[in-house]
């Protein structure tokens, strides 16, 4: 691993790669969408899908451990890509991964109100204003208002301070997802889960699960952003083998989940009524004291992905300021506290704005995140590959290859129109603005733009 001087503060262990890792994957959807998840495949196409996604992504994961090695920047594909692209080619990649993690941002801010109202029904009282035929109450305005100060606050304050509470808010839902999974387990019956398969027949089950499974695994790749700030005894062997491990981590919890909530209520029911996860526990055990802890882990869990999304994203704004591909103000640091500031203002204040707007116009736009996610993954394994020819060595190559491939697929999924789940026209203009935003703030500068950059 390169040595070189770096103004973020380095306090990260490997049980905070981890968290990041596995945190910024694993949010509220496993509770909210359950029965989209089980209307697309049956228990076993959903099982079946997450588990072969997982599988797929893995090559994009040994390619980014091998890349974090070799370049610890918090630029991560900015980074990668500057040492064998133009500029352009280096900002366009980081331009689009700022989109991929800090959309999910508003998206969880106002999904906080929608968990709580679960809980608290005075939360849907107050109305101020609808969207898209959707009312925006006071109550979770305010909540949404108020975690994104918190998230905000507490990054401002220190990377460890965010390690810190992403270790606690993962090792909160784990906890919580091993008590309901052994009461699920020991609360069911085969015969709910029949038919494995939705009426589409197995193959076309697994396919349309597949289709959203890097949406939901998205955020391995958050760990590299965050490495300039491991402790300074942290082995060089450590962020590649977290990375593959959280994937695996993150696709083992939607499979095991998936089969859990199969197993405890009919999935057909499920799909029919449109039950989410809390409220099949809750018919199947006869009390809402289940769905209450279930409800609890969705909450820690949305806590976790709002924060290590939140790292990643201002992680790759700080780099681009540094860089001075956009205002070189973005690229500086807290001196007390060693973090990037301003780069946590200019994620957090369109985050707040963005609450604003409800779910009505977030989730529309949310799987926009998927395409763009993809686009990175893919400048990422073309830049291994690129460095590797350079260096005239074939090795992992052929698994960026795979990557490559992957990724385009990917991509290629949300664009053809001709596939189902392809960007809708409102995901289009979503993207288009933000390419126009991107074109707007970039500058142009000689290469090389990077300390990282020594044999370009």
């Amino acid at each position: 691993m390169e040595s070189r001087p770096t103004s973020l503060r380095q306090s990260l262990g490997a049980l905070e790669y981890f968290t990041f890792g596995f945190g910024s994957m694993v949010g509220a959807g496993w509770l909210v969408v359950m029965d989209d998840w089980l209307r697309r495949g049956g228990p076993g196409g959903a099982m079946l899908g997450f588990l072969a996604g997982a599988v797929l992504l893995l090559p994009i994961a040994h390619t980014y451990g091998r890349l974090v090695r070799l370049i610890p920047d918090a630029g991560a594909e900015i980074a990668y890509t500057e040492r064998v692209f133009p500029p352009a080619a280096s900002f366009s990649a980081g331009w689009m991964m700022v989109l991929a993690y800090s959309i999910v941002c508003p998206w969880e801010a106002v999904a906080i109100g929608n968990l709580l109202a679960r809980l608290f029904p005075e939360m849907n009282a107050v109305v101020l204003y609808s969207v898209a035929g959707k009312a925006i109450t006071l109550p979770r305005l305010l909540a949404g208002l108020g975690l994104t100060a918190a998230i905000g606050l507490v990054n401002y304050r220190g990377i460890r301070l965010s390690g810190r509470f992403q270790d606690v808010t993962t090792l909160g839902l784990l906890v919580c997802f091993a008590v309901f999974v052994a009461l699920g387990i020991g609360h069911g019956s085969p015969a709910n889960a029949e038919p494995l398969f939705a009426p589409v027949g197995p193959f076309v089950s697994v396919l349309l699960v597949m289709q959203i499974v890097p949406y939901f695994l998205t955020g391995f790749e958050s760990i590299p952003k965050a490495s300039e700030e491991a402790l300074p005894n942290l082995r060089p062997s450590t962020l590649p083998r977290i990375i593959t491990l959280a994937l695996l981590a993150g696709g083992l919890f939607y499979v095991v989940i998936v089969g859990v909530v199969a197993w405890v209520c009919p999935w057909t029911d499920i799909v029919s009524q449109h039950l989410g996860t809390d409220a099949a526990f809750a018919r199947a055990f006869g009390t809402p004291w289940i769905a209450r802890l279930i409800l609890a882990a969705a909450v820690l869990s949305l806590f976790k992905v709002f924060n290590g999304n939140f790292v990643a994203a201002t992680r790759l704004v700080y780099a681009l300021g540094r860089r001075g591909l956009v205002h070189p103000a973005l690229g500086a640091v807290h001196p007390r506290f060693g973090t990037p500031v301003l780069a946590i203002a200019f994620v957090a204040i369109p985050t707040a704005a963005a609450a604003f707007l409800g779910d009505a116009v977030l989730v529309p736009i949310s799987e926009v995140g998927t395409a763009v996610g993809a686009i990175g993954w893919c400048a990422a394994c073309l830049a291994f590959i690129a460095l590797a020819r350079r260096h005239n060595t074939r090795d992992g190559v052929a698994i960026a290859m795979i990557g490559v491939l992957v990724s385009v697929a990917i991509v290629l999924m949300k664009v053809v129109p001709a596939i189902p789940g392809s960007l809708t026209a409102v995901e289009w203009f979503a993207f288009t603005a933000w390419c126009v935003l991107g074109l707007a703030l970039r500058r142009r500068v000689p290469g090389p733009i990077a300390p990282s950059v020594r044999d370009r």
